[in-house]
């Protein structure tokens, strides 16, 4: 009976966190377009850049998770207080961090990613020219391989 109890007690503290995520409203400009024609569009453009940090590769634009929702609201919310759309972005990539922007920034830990693929370029290129031009034996050694050394060895 105790085990009982003890039970449903574990599973209704486990659950009321889930359940009460569910009753949260939207945010108020989640779903609902800035009055000001231009404002909206600056807010549109900006969300179209950023990653939603819920979703896999979707832009806050046309993800539906609640994150999404939240951040779609807090980018409207920025422009109509007429912040800047990069230094909203700015402060999405400090409170989410690198990915929530599809243009990468060039910082000591990411200039790897930016020079890989020309190390990877020179490396084939260095590669292509040894395989097609310096493995090649010269002329004059593949004369004396193809020929006998003695007249006496033919027969």
């Amino acid at each position: 009976m105790i085990r009982a109890i003890l039970a449903a007690l574990v599973l209704m503290l486990t659950a009321t966190p889930a359940m009460a995520q569910e009753n949260v409203p939207p945010a108020p400009y989640a779903y609902r377009q800035l009055d000001n024609p231009d404002q909206e569009a600056r807010a549109k453009a900006l969300m179209v850049t950023l990653r939603c940090v819920m979703c896999q590769s979707q832009s806050i634009a046309d993800s539906d998770a609640p994150i999404a929702g939240d951040m779609r609201s807090e980018v409207r919310m920025r422009i109509a207080k007429g912040e800047d759309p990069e230094h909203i972005r700015q402060w999405l990539i400090a409170r989410y961090g690198d990915y929530v922007s599809y243009t990468p920034q060039v910082k000591p830990i990411t200039w790897p990613l930016f020079a890989a693929p020309l190390v990877i370029l020179l490396l084939a290129a260095l590669l292509l020219r040894r395989r097609f031009f310096g493995g090649a034996p010269a002329r004059a050694d593949v004369a004396s391989v193809s020929a006998p050394a003695d007249e006496g060895d033919r027969a």
